[in-house]
């Protein structure tokens, strides 16, 4: 279904009062706020990028998408650091970033690896299949996203599911021993990030054939759940302005691929 990819305003979202994790009060991001997108139409984008996946379902859709969105450009991780400085830019500030599970604003210049500061969250993570921070599934940009250091050690490399107990000062987020569960205004963006990477990594170019399955602890295993759940997560929560926008900047200015499923979020039925 073609969508119009322009300007439009990101949804109000009160955020609960979190417990401190840096000695600094945490500042929120302003919602609502304007995000300026692309010109890019999806129906452009069908007409070309997507061409070769038009009317196509299950296992040849998936296939078709792969070969689109292997065509790529890629980065270092060194380089993501400055990368996710403008794909996760606070609307409202162009000094911040916005923090993927916290949804905190918090400067740029906070980067690094010290309690308070916000580091390179890898979404799919990195153990699972080990590559590592390897050029390529370990630096690719639609699913490295801006986290607090304190949360990000709590998430670990857990898979994702719902329950557990709420994550001390990120309100919303919660895990158990073996699952994290982000809080609902990313519930969706985590799921799209997981389905994108399923699609691009399927053991080409030297890297593991990553998959979703309906299972949690999955350890070192190029393999990320609870499908299911996460499935719920993206028609829970449908792309929004703000993870358009970073779609448009990842292709536009980085490695010049797209994450479909955030064009399409329908397509993720059509595969799973």
């Amino acid at each position: 279904m073609s969508r119009l990819l322009a300007t439009r305003w990101i949804s109000a979202a009160a955020v609960a009062a979190a417990a401190v994790l840096s000695a600094a009060p945490p500042t929120f991001a302003a919602h609502p706020t304007s995000v300026t997108l692309s010109s890019t139409t999806s129906s452009t984008l069908d007409d070309t990028y997507y061409a070769d996946a038009e009317g196509k379902t299950g296992a040849a859709l998936k296939a078709a998408l792969h070969t689109i969105i292997s065509t790529q450009s890629k980065v270092t991780y060194s380089q993501v650091w400055t990368a996710l400085q403008k794909t996760d830019e606070d609307p409202a500030n162009s000094a911040d970033v916005i923090e993927l599970y916290t949804g905190r604003s918090v400067p740029k210049s906070s980067s690094g690896g010290s309690t308070g500061d916000w580091n390179r969250e890898h979404v799919w993570a990195k153990s699972h299949g080990d590559f590592g921070t390897a050029t390529g599934p370990g630096t690719d940009l639609h699913h490295l996203r801006p986290s607090d250091v304190t949360v990000n050690g709590i998430r670990g490399n857990k898979d994702f599911d719902n329950g557990g107990t709420q994550v001390s000062g990120a309100p919303g987020n919660y895990t158990d021993s073996d699952s994290f569960e982000p809080r609902d205004a990313v519930k969706g963006d985590v799921a799209r990030m997981i389905l994108y990477m399923a699609v691009r990594y399927d053991g080409g170019d030297g890297f593991p054939d990553l998959e979703p399955n309906d299972k949690v602890d999955n350890g070192t295993a190029p393999a990320i759940g609870r499908l299911s759940v996460l499935k719920q997560w993206s028609q829970q929560d449908p792309p929004d302005a703000f993870e358009e926008h970073r779609n448009d900047v990842i292709y536009n200015d980085y490695q010049h691929n797209r994450n479909p499923f955030i064009d399409h979020p329908e397509w993720v039925a059509a595969i799973w």
